[in-house]
């Protein structure tokens, strides 16, 4: 395992953009090349030659060469990828948790940007912008009717570059400007809270760099505030994933040491390995064990305190890792609603072989390499976690649940290679009635329609965690039911 951590490679679990660094595929492309198919290539440099000549105007070739191999990636599935330098940067901001801009989180409401939270220690922070302020111009453009990822972009730049935002405060009843210096920013991905006395609730967003620090030190937190933690809630909702040996460590917290934890199977004798709940397995090279300390503070009793871990459609990936290795060594109850079903592994290579993916100039491809599986050997690829206790995500029910994409709603998916998948009518009725449920709740003003935040006192699957962690009657789900696998149809 050593030596497997030495190779320079990512493998990106995420659904958005997860990496993480253990297995190449470096070494493989480069070193075991498959033999060239001479009669089919011969028949692409025709057609190049053709467009070339023929086209009604001139085609540069670089383009219809890159062309060329989007085309070959993309028609394999989901999450294999090219990646040019636009979206080789967002991929790395993605996994490593960093970009350069003010520092807030941010949603949409009445066609403005809203801030729900700037980031601690933040440009946006130190300039004094609060929660639910709206952003009402960026610059000197509007934000009315601007997308958000458009308004996302005209926040972010180069390091120590200004820009103005104009804040409506509604609180305060003023509109004024605010001149912001941009600088890298770090994500929070960890969010922690005593909810009452004996019981607390971590919330992990993406499994990003830093995120198994930043867990070990919420969870210290935790103890010293309330050293007698009777239950912990575990909160996995809508994330996507991100670095394996993140969820390793997670996963680890919890168990005992050595178990599986996840393993997995390729082509390539480096797409076929097992992890167990083990330093090694985890540990980044040259840095020490993140989970030493928090065993100590804690005196080991993460290893036993009552856990409950809540899912939803929107846990894919890593997150679907951590809940099915606590599910199937039964150290936790699973709670909340079928997970999204991301259960392949992404192999990330840089196609300039003097650079690794960290600091890849050029473009790089990102390929599935592997399917992965729980320790019991259960696939979860187009299929998902299914929670021990099915719970609706309000007390009204699942309102918009089945509109969520999931993995075996992605066209060209993975089969789990475990058995025929089949159409699910359930699904396909489910995903009707909740675009009619939609189209009344927008009709509803905001306030009278807005689910309540992850970890509020409002947070009905939060509040059934806690029921099932003191031994009380949870409202389960009456009208959820496992969702099967879909066939993929010929």
């Amino acid at each position: 395992m050593g030596q497997k951590l030495k190779i320079t490679g990512w493998i990106s679990l995420g659904i958005v953009a997860g990496a993480l660094t253990t297995v190449s595929l470096q070494t493989v492309a480069r070193g075991t090349l498959a033999p060239l198919p001479l009669e089919e290539l011969q028949q692409l440099a025709a057609v190049f030659g053709m467009v070339k000549s023929n086209y009604v105007e001139p085609v540069d070739d670089k383009k219809l060469i890159t062309d060329a191999i989007v085309g070959m990636v993309s028609s394999l599935d989901p999450h294999s990828q090219y990646l040019d330098k636009k979206a080789l940067k967002e991929f790395n901001e993605g996994t490593t948790g960093k970009f350069v801009g003010v520092g807030i989180e941010i949603s949409q409401e009445e066609g403005l940007i809203k801030v729900v939270s700037p980031i601690e220690g933040s440009p946006a922070f130190r300039a004094g912008i609060k929660p639910n302020d709206l952003i009402i111009k960026i610059g000197d453009t509007p934000v009315k009717g601007l997308a958000l990822s458009e308004g996302v972009k005209r926040m972010r730049g180069e390091p120590n570059t200004k820009v103005i935002l104009t804040i409506l405060r509604k609180s305060e009843n003023r509109t004024f400007p605010v001149t912001i210096t941009r600088e890298e920013i770090r994500t929070q991905s960890v969010r922690s809270k005593v909810i009452e006395p004996g019981y607390a609730w971590i919330r992990l967003s993406q499994f990003q760099e830093r995120t198994v620090e930043d867990f070990a030190r919420k969870v210290e937190d935790i103890y010293k505030q309330e050293p007698q933690v009777k239950g912990l809630v575990l909160d996995l909702r809508n994330d996507p994933g991100g670095y394996l040996d993140a969820a390793v460590a997670v996963s680890a917290a919890f168990l005992p040491e050595n178990v599986t934890v996840v393993s997995a199977n390729g082509q390539l004798p480096e797409s076929k390995f097992t992890y167990k709940a083990a330093p090694e397995f985890y540990q980044r090279r040259g840095g020490a064990d993140p989970l030493k300390r928090l065993h100590e503070v804690t005196k080991g009793a993460l290893k036993t305190v009552p856990l409950v871990v809540l899912v939803n459609e929107g846990s894919a990936s890593a997150s679907e890792i951590v809940a099915g290795a606590l599910q199937d060594h039964k150290r936790a109850t699973v709670l909340g609603n079928q997970t999204f079903g991301k259960g392949s592994v992404q192999t990330a290579v840089c196609l300039d072989p003097s650079f690794r993916m960290d600091n890849c100039p050029t473009a790089a491809l990102k390929l599935t390499t592997s399917r992965y599986y729980t320790p019991s050997g259960k696939s979860i690829q187009a299929k998902g976690i299914v929670p021990d206790v099915m719970v609706d995500e309000s007390e009204e029910g699942n309102l918009f649940a089945a509109l969520r994409t999931r993995e075996a709603d992605l066209e060209k998916h993975l089969s789990n290679g475990q058995g025929a998948e089949k159409k699910d009518p359930v699904a396909e009725k489910a995903r009707e009635e909740a675009l009619k449920k939609l189209e009344e709740e927008l009709k509803k003003p905001q306030a009278e329609r807005k689910i309540p935040e992850y970890g509020s006192e409002k947070d009905f699957q939060l509040n059934q965690a806690l029921n099932q962690l003191k031994g009380r009657t949870v409202i389960a789900s009456k009208t959820t039911v496992e969702r099967k696998e879909e066939k993929k149809e010929d």
